[in-house]
């Protein structure tokens, strides 16, 4: 069993809430659009980190981390990537991915809209986290935790921060 905290789109932007907020979590994860090393190396340090790179992100990001993630949490299959639409509206380039081998929970950021809905089509839940960063449209920031158990996804929470 495994807590996680998802978050997308800092955009360079810290807040200490987020070391409080994934205090009981064993894993952050990223969805791209980290904006800085340094806000990926504070991340690093607090838990183990699994990331993707974003659109907005520069090479020393790049570097350290892929366009795509796939791996495997606690018997679910997860695939994260930074674009990747929606269910039914899924990005061309992960739609393949998607008919070929779904995941249990496939992950993506870039709209900066909270979304956490089942795709009936590939049996696989989506989220996107929203925006934890000031960057971007967004009235309220938002941040995702949730549990990973034997191939299951429960205790999911919304955490809200005003801007």
């Amino acid at each position: 069993m495994k807590r996680i905290g998802l978050m997308s789109d800092t955009h360079a932007w810290w807040d200490d809430r987020y070391l409080q907020y994934f205090e009981e979590c064993d894993e952050i994860w990223h969805a791209g659009d980290i904006g800085s090393l340094e806000l990926a190396m504070r991340l690093q340090e607090f838990r183990p980190l699994r990331a993707v790179y974003g659109n907005c992100d520069g090479g020393d990001l790049r570097r350290m981390f892929t366009e795509k993630l796939r791996w495997n949490c606690e018997g679910a299959s997860i695939l994260m990537t930074h674009i990747g639409g929606y269910p039914g509206r899924y990005e061309p380039r992960i739609y393949p991915l998607l008919c070929t081998n779904p995941p249990s929970l496939f992950i993506s950021g870039h709209s900066h809209i909270l979304k956490v809905q089942y795709d009936e089509h590939f049996h696989l839940l989506h989220i996107n986290p929203g925006a934890a960063g000031l960057q971007g449209w967004h009235k309220v920031r938002t941040l995702v935790r949730f549990t990973v158990d034997e191939g299951q996804f429960r205790d999911l929470e919304v955490i809200e921060i005003p801007r």
